[in-house]
């Protein structure tokens, strides 16, 4: 009961003090005694939430809570006549408020501040705290994404008043964090507060302002897992299409699909970014790949041709057949015809040398090819196995008898051996041929494994190069 009547008599001193505190009061006017003098504003903010990092518009979204405190001259009073009163709250439209706006707002409506209550002290001090979500200009730098810091400004002052009149102080040298809600994608690494004292172009008084910047760091762990990670290993692809065999018939579609794959990637990251001239980094290294996978399919294209030489074509330069065929075949341990990667060196070699030989071994062939050269009629080395003179001891006339019969086996031993010599020049050309088309394709194979390694360095050196950056 004690304590009933207690609260009972505050409230009827409440009452009083709000009805002479009132009774001649104006809150149009600024409250201060000498008009000449500055009234003094305190300005603190508390962040509470970032709730949007719109890039590609440039705009924060954040939910904060704003305190300012001044000293109103006009609302003094004794608490020893008012029982012991110091404080009241209030309605903040009934007291003069400072008109302080945030300057970088971007919103598209204009709203009116929080109509809470004030905490006005018996010495004349009111502090109003009012919630606010605002929405402010913001340079995003997307230069690093997705491993990048932004720094964005909250600018506070005064909208009519200059520094003459209202003069506006940082609370504190940074923004109250202490009930800041972590975001999901954002990590916040502080928030300096700032006094300015700027005069505009159109005024010769002092403007003072007090700047916030909020300093976030992106939590790039989403990024990697569906952005970088999957690049990379469509990048890794790329390569692998050198190792394909060129009969297979699928080596350039490989290129063409994984070129496809990066583009879907490449369009989700412009589709979040500004359209700015500073490129993301991971815009940079999709069209790194990109430009590499572009020049592996234009490679590929070119040495399928050169796979594909056949008899038409003119035989390999000898510079190619030193380079390539020597030096390179063994240091990318390209085999020969006939061999495989589980064949034995031994039987390698034996394979080797059982297999076509190349075009200018062709050229260097045995006599024994040179002798068939001319036909067999006409050969001066060429005797029958029937000497008719010695069997006949010069009967002419029975030399005429039987002469036909035992030289018709001679006659047809001269046309075999004129198809067998044919046969035989026809297989070495074949044969001269086939060596000539062999080689081009060991030389594209040739070709293929040393791009491919080539491009399989330049995969790695960019990962690196853009995992060295995030670090």
């Amino acid at each position: 009961m004690y304590f009933e009547g207690a609260e009972s008599a505050k409230g009827k001193f409440a009452q009083m003090l709000f009805r002479d505190l009132f009774e001649d009061y104006s809150n149009a006017l600024r409250p201060v005694e000498d008009t000449d003098r500055a009234l003094n504003v305190t300005l603190q903010i508390t962040l509470s939430q970032i709730k949007d990092v719109d890039e590609r518009n440039q705009i924060l979204t954040a939910y904060i809570w704003i305190r300012q405190s001044w000293y109103d001259a006009y609302l003094t009073w004794d608490k020893d006549e008012y029982d012991g009163l110091d404080s009241i709250r209030i309605p903040s439209n009934m007291v003069w408020r400072p008109d302080i706006v945030l300057y970088n707002k971007a919103d598209d409506e204009f709203s009116e501040p929080v109509n809470t209550n004030v905490v006005l002290r018996y010495d004349g001090k009111i502090t109003w705290d009012a919630p606010a979500i605002t929405k402010s200009s913001c340079v995003v730098d997307v230069s690093y994404f997705p491993f990048d810091n932004q720094e964005c400004n909250l600018t506070f002052g005064s909208w009519t008043y200059n520094g003459n009149q209202v003069d506006i102080i940082n609370g504190m040298d940074t923004g109250d964090l202490s009930d800041f809600v972590e975001n999901v994608e954002w990590e916040m690494h502080g928030m300096p507060a700032v006094r300015n004292v700027i005069t505009y172009g159109c005024c010769s008084e002092p403007y003072p302002d007090v700047t916030f910047t909020v300093i976030l760091k992106r939590r790039s762990s989403f990024y990697i897992f569906n952005l970088l990670i999957p690049c990379v290993m469509i990048s890794f692809l790329a390569p692998l299409g050198f190792y394909l065999p060129a009969d297979s018939g699928e080596k350039v579609s490989l290129g063409v699909t994984v070129l496809l794959a990066l583009t879907v990637f490449q369009l989700m990251v412009a589709e979040s970014m500004p359209p700015s001239e500073s490129v993301p980094l991971i815009g940079k290294y999709y069209i790194a790949t990109m430009t590499m996978i572009t020049a592996s399919t234009a490679l590929t294209i070119i040495i399928m041709n050169i796979h594909l030489c056949g008899a038409e074509a003119k035989p390999i330069p000898h510079w190619a057949r030193v380079i390539i065929l020597n030096y390179m075949s063994k240091i990318f341990f390209v085999y020969d015809v006939g061999e495989n990667c589980t064949t034995s060196q031994d039987d390698c070699d034996s394979i080797s040398q059982d297999s076509v030989h190349s075009y200018d071994d062709y050229e260097k062939e045995p006599e024994v090819y040179n002798t068939l050269k001319r036909p067999l009629s006409i050969r001066t080395d060429f005797v029958c196995d029937i000497d008719i003179q010695s069997k006949f001891n010069g009967n002419d006339e029975k030399k005429a008898d039987l002469e036909p019969p035992y030289c018709n086996h001679c006659i047809h031993y001269k046309t075999l051996a004129n198809n067998i010599e044919y046969i035989t020049n026809w297989y070495r050309e074949q044969k001269s041929i086939s060596a000539k088309g062999i080689e081009w394709k060991k030389v594209a194979k040739v070709m293929d494994r040393f791009f491919m390694w080539v491009f399989f360095s330049m995969v790695f050196f960019m990962s690196i190069l853009i995992i060295a950056k995030a670090v």
